[in-house]
């Protein structure tokens, strides 16, 4: 198993003003983040070929995640960028938008976002996206784009 390799920092506190991303919504249910804010980053160690020896392996992104103190920083940036008017970081989860087990980057502030709820339903839906992409039904592109594109809708893809 390769160990982490994006070592991208979080962008520095206050390099956006506040309130200069937005969620879709609050509701947990439904919301994406802001695509300008939040696009979305893929980890390079994590490509097709060697699923099996990242993403599929039980306990892989144990090995990966970014400590606490890392999340809870970025969490509480990212709040003031996205202009949450309830700035308590438990209301929160620092979520990737692209998980870990799907190949997303595991610390860049790109694949990160406080996403309102906590937990949340997204959660379930990218655990079925990634059964699917180790079971071999789904592709890793394809499971990637579902997410990036609308997760509320990403569980279609599964044959």
């Amino acid at each position: 198993m390769s160990p982490l390799t994006d070592t991208a920092a979080p962008v520095p506190t206050g390099s956006l003003p506040p309130g200069s991303c937005r969620a879709s919504s609050l509701d947990p249910n439904t919301t994406h983040p802001d695509p300008r804010c939040t696009p979305g980053a893929l980890n390079p160690a994590v490509m097709q070929a060697n699923i099996h020896q990242t993403v599929c392996v039980p306990g892989y992104t144990k090995t990966i995640r970014p400590p606490v103190t890392y999340t809870d920083a970025l969490k509480r940036q990212q709040i003031r960028e996205y202009g949450y008017t309830d700035t308590n970081p438990r209301d929160y989860e620092e979520d990737h938008f692209i998980p870990l087990s799907l190949g997303g980057a595991p610390r860049d502030s790109h694949n990160l976002w406080p996403e309102p709820g906590n937990p949340n339903p997204k959660d379930d839906v990218e655990f079925k996206l990634y059964k699917a992409v180790c079971a071999g039904t789904v592709t890793l592109a394809a499971a990637q784009k579902a997410i990036m594109t609308d997760w509320t809708t990403a569980e279609q893809i599964i044959r």
